[in-house]
């Protein structure tokens, strides 16, 4: 009897779902902004730090921070310090770092904060995310 041995190889899930799905803020930067965002970005050598999206052309970066009215991760102590370290980390690296809740992702004012970080334009007379 020759049996051959039964191995599984696993699929990534890229791999077993052989279409794309588009993040929708992603979409949004590259149709709107005209910039490449990338979502979970990793921005540390070492760290296994990520942002939740981030235009490495420019060094912008926006973290989407959950569970703000339910106690979430962000807003436990040590969710929180550890927030900081990364954030701190980040700017000393050059990075932007701007935060949002996910209500506020898609909304107009958040696109052009953005927007703005990405023309220079840093002087709030002249920011178009102002009502």
């Amino acid at each position: 009897m020759n049996r051959q041995p039964n191995t599984k190889t696993k699929k990534s899930r890229q791999t077993a779902n052989s279409y794309q799905i588009r993040d929708v803020f992603t979409t949004i930067c590259r149709t709107d902004l005209k910039v490449e965002c990338v979502k979970e970005y990793k921005f540390h050598p070492t760290r296994r730090w990520r942002f939740d999206y981030a235009i490495p052309e420019h060094k912008i970066a926006l973290e989407v921070e959950g569970g703000v009215w339910t106690g979430g991760r962000h807003t436990s102590p040590k969710g929180f310090l550890n927030d900081i370290e990364k954030y701190n980390t980040a700017t000393l690296m050059g990075w932007r770092v701007f935060r949002t809740t996910p209500d506020e992702l898609y909304k107009l004012s958040t696109i052009n904060l953005i927007k703005s970080a990405i023309l220079g334009l840093n002087t709030p007379e002249k920011a178009p995310f102002l009502p």
